[in-house]
């Protein structure tokens, strides 16, 4: 059964990272939509800063800001961490280039989607708000079996696939201490559980609360770390940026053998992390109670910005500045981990498991959100309290 099912993922997968398949989704449509907007996420990001702000129209509301914080707890997770250290190791320093710039026009498509996702959004007898990519399927397309579709794949994708990746990585970064046994993943798994059941039972306005003490939180300490890991090395940032730069353009090596090369890293690496164009932060913007739907598309294109251009560049500057050799030895967490090490000792280490934690927590709240979204468009209104406890 085991192989049956790896084959089965094995042979998937081999289709959607076909060299030609993820830049046409990502980058054709991202330019696409920045040339229709004509540059959106450029002319209009200092007025996304400003419409973060803007409180709910009603009292009990999800605030812009409260949405941008849930999107941002599924977009930032273990992938910036693990995610970008191995696309470095794998493709390169310039992958950091390519993510760059599937992040720069991802942004005009998370506009895009989030704006449609206000436009066709619901409310429920409480009047609070929601919607998603299901509704201005089923409304603007009169497609209600794409809906269907959509739903359920988000609902296996985020439940089962994504929650199962961030609870992985959050217990490899316990590899490295002397405690870890065949048990240690067990014992996390529960107290995992129990803290996220917590939360969880709370309803979506819980979520709302936690993630928008959370989120910031962990964002600050860990761009922090890496600043002071930059300061410190800060003779070695010249040489990164060339780095980044030359490896990125190096068409010889790029096309010598593409599927692995720094730009399919660097796109596969933002597509993961930043979900621009995924169809999950629109059911997180939806919910959001703004004046205009256009307000909501541009705080989450902000977010997109926030988890690329922020988190993820803070990653790959603190391993890259810090003088450790690239070596597929290293794979994963454990090359930003050998990065902290060299600065701060056996500090570095618990440093980066303390962030790894923070970052897979709130992946599991934004993915809950997700899913608790596409199970309201399924059953065609919001489930009863006892079934959503149940659920939980």
């Amino acid at each position: 059964m085991e192989k049956a099912i790896n084959d089965v993922v094995l042979a998937v997968s081999d289709v959607l990272y076909r060299p030609w398949l993820v830049p046409l989704l990502l980058l054709a449509g991202g330019l696409y939509f920045t040339m229709r907007t004509r540059f959106i996420q450029l002319s209009m990001f200092k007025e996304s800063i400003k419409v973060v702000s803007e409180k709910p129209k009603s009292e009990n509301g999800i605030s812009s800001f409260g949405a941008l914080m849930v999107s941002t707890a599924s977009r930032v997770g273990t992938g910036n961490i693990i995610g970008v250290a191995t696309a470095i190791i794998l493709g390169g320093a310039g992958s950091i280039f390519w993510m760059w710039l599937t992040a720069l026009f991802g942004g005009a498509t998370a506009f895009i989607e989030s704006t449609l996702a206000q436009i066709y959004k619901k409310r429920n007898h409480e009047g609070n708000s929601y919607g998603g990519p299901a509704y201005y399927m089923r409304d603007a397309l009169n497609a209600r079996w794409l809906g269907v579709f959509f739903s359920i794949i988000v609902m296996f994708t985020y439940a089962v696939g994504y929650n199962m990746l961030a609870a992985y990585n959050l217990q490899s970064t316990f590899n490295t201490f002397s405690f870890y046994n065949e048990n240690t993943p067990k014992v996390i798994g529960v107290i995992l559980a129990i803290a996220f059941g917590a939360i969880v039972l709370g309803g979506a306005k819980r979520l709302s609360d936690v993630t928008k003490v959370l989120v910031p939180v962990m964002g600050v300490v860990y761009v922090g770390v890496a600043l002071i890991v930059i300061i410190l090395n800060i003779k070695n940032v010249p040489h990164m940026f060339g780095t980044i730069f030359k490896n990125a353009f190096d068409f010889k090596a790029i096309f010598g053998g593409f599927t692995g090369s720094c730009i399919m890293f660097g796109i596969k690496r933002g597509l993961y992390s930043n979900e621009a164009g995924m169809g999950s932060a629109p059911n997180a913007a939806a919910t959001a109670d703004v004046s205009h739907p256009v307000k909501q598309g541009l705080v989450q294109m902000l977010s997109v910005f926030i988890d690329t251009l922020l988190v993820c560049t803070a990653t790959a500057m603190m391993c890259l500045c810090s003088g450790v050799p690239i070596t597929k030895e290293a794979a994963g967490a454990a090359y930003v981990q050998q990065a902290l090490t060299a600065d701060f000792g056996a500090f570095g280490p618990l440093l980066i498991t303390i962030c790894m934690v923070l970052f897979a927590f709130s992946t599991l709240i934004g993915n809950l959100f997700y899913v608790d979204n596409c199970l309201t468009f399924l059953h065609g209104s919001v489930p009863g309290r006892g079934f959503m406890t149940c659920y939980r």
